[in-house]
């Protein structure tokens, strides 16, 4: 049987200038508010929130 063992993982540094670590963990918490804290997230879930926040301030027009 497998099983998937799931590593805890620090969040990484952004890739997008002007974006903090602050800024993606404030918005990874909205986005995957039903997955926490009973499920760490992954480093795929961190990504997606950074996309998800520059999208959003490209959209809104705020500059980091």
């Amino acid at each position: 049987m497998k099983t998937k063992v799931s590593k805890l993982l620090e969040q990484p540094k952004p890739f997008t200038p002007g974006v903090t670590r602050a800024m993606v963990r404030e918005h990874a918490f909205h986005l995957f508010r039903d997955k926490l804290p009973e499920h760490p997230l992954t480093l795929e879930d961190w990504v997606l929130a950074e996309k998800d926040l520059v999208a959003t301030m490209e959209t809104e027009g705020v500059e980091g």
